[in-house]
């Protein structure tokens, strides 16, 4: 039970993004300081300017090396800026490389466990086959082509046709009663049996 709920969970964080976010942070810290002294210097010059005024040059002018020094170091802090993101580029373009390798990487195991499992050999036998049941089936169809003369032609067509244009209509059946036939009377029964007679002797013979 200890170990179950004492076990340390895996942190996804790795040390390249440990090492990208202080960067990031030192160059947040610099950009911050840039801001500081940038106020600064703007104050002082406003500062100068009044000392000048008031005639006091000297004072002036020890401001003013001040806040060239100011500069200098606002030059310095730039440089370092450019260097701080260069890095942070660098290192997340390596991140990107190092997952596109580990991709390319998983691919080609998967390619070769897919080669094991089919070789070439069983590939040509697939393609053999296929082409086999192709020629059987092109086979069957010629067959049937053949056997049917152009009338049946003719019937399959007219029937695809009507397929196609929707159920046959057939004609309604009538609904009226057909008329009563007249039973014959004797005397037309016994001249129509002699007549019958005739015709199948006729026929035999």
């Amino acid at each position: 039970m200890g170990n179950l709920f004492g076990k340390k969970k895996q942190s996804r964080v790795t040390e390249q993004d440990k090492a990208v976010l202080q960067l990031k942070q030192q160059r947040d810290k610099l950009r911050q300081y840039q801001k500081r002294i940038n106020l600064q210097l703007e104050k002082e010059r406003l500062l100068a300017k009044q000392l000048l005024k008031n005639g006091k040059k000297e004072k002036a002018l020890l401001l003013l090396k001040k806040k060239r020094y100011q500069d200098q170091l606002l030059d310095k802090t730039e440089n370092q800026i450019s260097n701080l993101e260069r890095m942070v580029q660098d290192l997340e373009f390596a991140q990107i490389e190092s997952k596109v390798i580990n991709g390319l990487k998983v691919g080609n195991e998967c390619l070769k466990k897919m080669h094991e499992v089919m070789s070439v050999e069983e590939v040509e036998r697939i393609m053999d086959e296929t082409q086999d049941a192709i020629e059987y089936q092109r086979q069957i169809d010629e067959m049937l082509a053949g056997s049917l003369s152009q009338e049946d032609e003719d019937a399959v067509l007219a029937e695809l046709e009507a397929i196609t244009q929707g159920d046959v209509q057939l004609p309604e059946v009538p609904s009226d009663e057909l008329p009563e036939v007249p039973e014959a009377t004797e005397e037309e029964a016994g001249r129509e049996r002699p007549r019958k007679k005739a015709e199948r002797e006729l026929l035999a013979a």
